[in-house]
């Protein structure tokens, strides 16, 4: 059994000061009987956060930075057919939040978007990215309400950043100044810019954004494009769902990019009293070493321990706990 959890620490004051109010004693009781057995190293300007970069590597896919092909797997558990190769991208419906000195992005499930709103919007904008004359002839797919996506094989090796990066935040660096963004990209970043300029317009004045509007919700004003990336080829994609046995449990993400501190404390208390308790009860059963593992990844590392075997001398003494502030810092 191996878990994963996403957003185990951010990098904000806040953040650091919830954890360093966290009471966690079955994950401390778990950091006593495991052992770190990987570490995935990067920053806060990584296109891809670690938790992606965690998945990416369970299911054998390519690791280079942006060009997870996220968009793609998605698309397929949404019943759609990417063909190998090909390059796809998840277009986000999102609110832009046009600040004084930046603007930043509302996360997509926090709009409230039902189907129909979804289908409305998606249909307005298909023409701004299907008409070959006015944006290179890119072809949309309806996903489900807040999982658009787009297909045109520029998106292979178009990086883009993760929308659990950028929620929350400056979309600015994202867009333009990253040093993924290299020169030759250029004139495909000039495509998008326009696409989400001429998206902006369109939907400023939509009846559904003008309903919203008046019913005191927040209208869906742009997109943000992620997920980037060449689809893998369907026995690649077989076996990698084959060979991969971890759970995802993300729900520390909500909380997180909302900068709901006390939110976030709460899941992690129901964390630590659920699947932390139940990976502890099956080393304490006596499960075999390495068959037991954990995952915790913030927003710059990630780290994975597993089950180790104590000697016997740990055994007479317990296994101990290690403070897991201190040990969450580090993430």
């Amino acid at each position: 059994m191996h878990l994963v959890i996403p957003f185990a620490n951010a990098t904000s004051p806040a953040a650091a000061h919830a954890l360093g109010t966290l009471q966690l004693p079955v994950l401390e009781q778990l950091l006593g009987h495991m052992a770190v057995s990987h570490s995935d190293e990067g920053d806060d300007y990584l296109l891809s956060p670690p938790h992606e970069r965690v998945l990416a590597a369970l299911q054998s896919w390519p690791a280079e930075d942006g060009l997870l092909p996220v968009a793609a797997a998605l698309a397929a558990a949404d019943g759609l057919k990417p063909q190998a190769g090909e390059g796809w991208a998840l277009l986000s419906p999102t609110h832009w939040h046009v600040g004084t000195e930046q603007i930043s992005l509302t996360d997509p499930a926090g709009l409230g978007l039902d189907d129909d709103t979804s289908r409305a919007l998606f249909t307005a904008l298909q023409p701004l990215f299907e008409d070959p004359d006015s944006a290179a002839g890119w072809q949309l797919h309806w996903g489900s309400a807040t999982r658009w996506y787009a297909s045109h094989p520029s998106l292979a090796q178009l990086p883009s950043a993760s929308l659990d990066r950028v929620v929350g935040r400056n979309v600015d660096l994202w867009l333009n100044d990253h040093p993924a963004m290299r020169p030759e990209l250029r004139p495909q970043l000039r495509l998008l810019r326009r696409l989400q300029a001429e998206a902006q317009m369109l939907l400023h004045t939509h009846p559904v954004n003008e309903a919203r509007e008046a019913a005191g919700q927040l209208p869906v004003n742009s997109f943000w494009l992620s997920g980037t990336g060449a689809a893998l080829s369907a026995g690649t994609a077989a076996a990698a769902k084959n060979t991969t046995g971890f759970t995802l449990d993300d729900r520390l993400r909500a909380p997180a990019l909302a900068e709901d501190w006390a939110a976030w404390a709460e899941a992690w208390a129901a964390l630590d009293a659920g699947p932390l308790a139940d990976l502890l009860a099956a080393l304490q059963a006596g499960a075999a070493p390495g068959s037991v593992q954990l995952t915790l990844c913030g927003e710059r590392h990630a780290r994975t321990l597993a089950g180790q075997a104590l000697p016997w001398w740990r055994k007479l003494l317990g296994a101990g706990r290690t403070p897991a502030a201190a040990w969450l810092t580090a993430l």
